[in-house]
């Protein structure tokens, strides 16, 4: 619960939010709202097990989780080990810089040339970095909160994001620019589109894919743009 728009962490129930089990907080965001409708179809009551995002997996093959929803690419390493529903969003891959910095009015992958760059740890957001000719490939980090105060700090020169945390980081923080590159990184639908995780030979995906089958396009993404005004401004 720490990657706005898609999930966050509140202090109340406010736009939204579901008790997280076990604590005082509140998740929120469009992972959760999904979450909703899903858990609705189900006929279940939602539970929200807050999880960092490397136990994600171990906890859905243990049965502490029934399912992850929450930002996830259904990439064929992750399908390995664990099934996906049918996709829920699907989003562009931005770079966020510094506004009034060396990198704001870049537009391509090749203008990225020599600047210092990551992505979250266990992603793949940071292998396409790779993609970039001349780039400093700086080390991964944990989550989008970390790679802000590094890009503040200059510790960094941008991070590559899905377009709804690029929105997310220009909307808490106008220091910070989101790039929507004309000449993008090159990659595939399984890693640019968001999935329901469930168990190996589970059910749950053909349940899970009859009730996403009945969110249209358009609700969807009224659901993304809603997401992002609530966000909380911190994040």
């Amino acid at each position: 619960a720490a990657y706005p728009p898609f999930n966050w962490t509140q202090k109340d129930d406010s736009n939204g939010a579901v008790k997280i089990e076990g604590s005082s907080d509140y998740a929120g965001g469009y992972d959760v709202e999904i979450a909703k409708k899903i858990a609705d179809g189900l006929g279940k009551e939602l539970v929200i097990v807050k999880t960092e995002w490397t136990g994600l997996i171990p906890a859905l093959q243990s049965g502490t989780i029934d399912a992850i929803i929450a930002g996830m690419s259904p990439t064929a390493e992750r399908k390995e080990s664990i099934d996906f529903s049918d996709i829920y969003y699907k989003s562009d891959l931005v770079i966020v810089v510094k506004n009034d910095g060396e990198y704001e009015n870049a537009k391509t992958l090749a203008d990225f040339s020599g600047a210092k760059i990551t992505g979250q740890l266990n992603t793949f957001h940071y292998s396409v970095i790779d993609q970039i000719d001349g780039v400093v490939k700086e080390t991964a980090m944990d989550d989008f909160s970390a790679m802000r105060v590094a890009l503040e700090s200059g510790m960094i020169d941008g991070y590559v994001s899905e377009r709804p945390e690029g929105v997310s980081a220009e909307a808490a923080n106008k220091s910070l620019k989101m790039i929507e590159l004309q000449d993008g990184f090159v990659t595939s639908d399984e890693d640019t589109a968001i999935a329901v995780g469930v168990k190996k030979s589970s059910d749950l995906t053909e349940k899970i894919n009859n009730i996403l089958s009945e969110i249209p396009e358009e609700e969807r993404q009224q659901l993304m743009d809603e997401a992002i005004k609530n966000q909380p401004a911190a994040q």
